[in-house]
């Protein structure tokens, strides 16, 4: 991904120095996509958490699932 505004056959230290702007550029967008994806990693992590709490509080002492608010657990069948 060379830039537009070099020429291939320019100077080869012409190139190299484009080229070292764009690595060190690249490494800097490496370093803020790492970061990035640190901050998803934490919040799955959080709201994973979140989610196995909620799971807990929705069992009873017995081990078992409370009823579900579908409709075929809303009226007792006769």
């Amino acid at each position: 991904m060379m830039s537009q505004g070099v020429d291939l056959q320019a100077d080869p230290a012409t190139v190299a120095a484009s080229l070292t702007a764009e690595a060190t550029a690249l490494e800097g967008r490496l370093r803020q996509l790492r970061e990035a994806v640190q901050v998803v990693n934490t919040r799955i992590a959080s709201i994973a958490e979140s989610l196995q709490t909620l799971r807990g509080t929705a069992t009873t002492h017995g081990g078992e699932r409370a009823p579900s608010a579908s409709p075929e657990n809303a009226h007792p069948r006769d």
